[in-house]
């Protein structure tokens, strides 16, 4: 019996983004679900008028979201994607051939490298030359982890797949940075148990740190200003977790 694949796409305000994601994987997918964490534009409407299926649910971190649809759709196999991700034409061929002939159930789940678009242009270098994801999955075998960059744990055996998924992560330099506040208030959470007394070593060193790693070891300065842009957003990040941190320890409101 042909593997029904089901689309899960969890969203909040994706009404740039939603059309070109679902579109993209319409053709191998069974059906279309998104994971909606009330938004205010027209992603709903426009998911809805390409015959996705509407899950609400209040955000509260990245994980649980994902793992509460998870346990909502129909289908043992899941391709999960985020909104600024598209599957191409040859990754498309890939997954088609592997239901068809059903060689799918091979593995448990499957490894996706990215190509990886920021600025409108790709990324080579800046330490993404081997990013890659889980995105096909059997729903019984997956759980993740982690609040903020959640992890896919596997229980089985995961293989990889040849073909890249398309990922353009910019939006914007006002909506990047926005995420990366986000994302430091979660992390400010889970640092806060295993984070001792915080000094100029969390402050100024670990985000210097984090630039050298990104600019000069993953050679992000192959990338040119972008690369550059880059790895100070990645020090940035680092940077602001720790103040996070020390807000929160403070009581001072973001």
């Amino acid at each position: 019996m042909k593997k029904k694949i089901t689309l899960l796409i969890p969203t909040k305000n994706e009404e740039s983004n939603i059309r070109d994601c679902i579109l993209s994987a319409k053709n191998i997918v069974d059906d279309i679900y998104i994971v909606d964490s009330y938004s205010t534009d027209k992603t709903v409407d426009l998911a809805r008028e390409l015959g996705a299926h509407i899950l609400s649910r209040q955000f509260d971190n990245y994980s649980d979201q994902k793992n509460w649809a998870i346990a909502q759709v129909p289908n043992e196999w899941i391709l999960l994607l985020d909104a600024d991700e598209k599957i191409t034409p040859e990754l498309e061929k890939e997954i088609t051939a592997l239901v068809e002939q059903d060689t799918i159930d091979q593995y448990d789940a499957y490894w996706v490298y990215r190509k990886n678009f920021f600025f409108n242009r790709e990324i080579k270098y800046s330490g993404y030359q081997k990013d890659k994801v889980i995105r096909l999955f059997k729903k019984a075998s997956s759980h993740y982890t982690n609040r903020v960059h959640e992890c896919l744990h596997i229980e089985g055996h995961v293989g990889f797949l040849k073909e890249k998924l398309y990922h353009n992560t910019y939006r914007g330099f006002d909506f990047h940075l926005a995420k990366l506040s986000r994302y430091a208030s979660l992390q400010a959470e889970d640092y806060d148990k295993k984070t001792g007394k915080l000094t100029g070593y969390h402050f100024i060193l670990k985000p210097g740190m984090r630039f050298f790693k990104h600019y000069i070891i993953k050679q992000g300065f192959r990338d040119g200003i972008a690369g550059l842009i880059l790895s100070s957003l990645n020090a940035y990040a680092t940077f602001l977790r720790y103040v996070k941190l020390w807000m929160l320890r403070n009581n001072i409101e973001s």
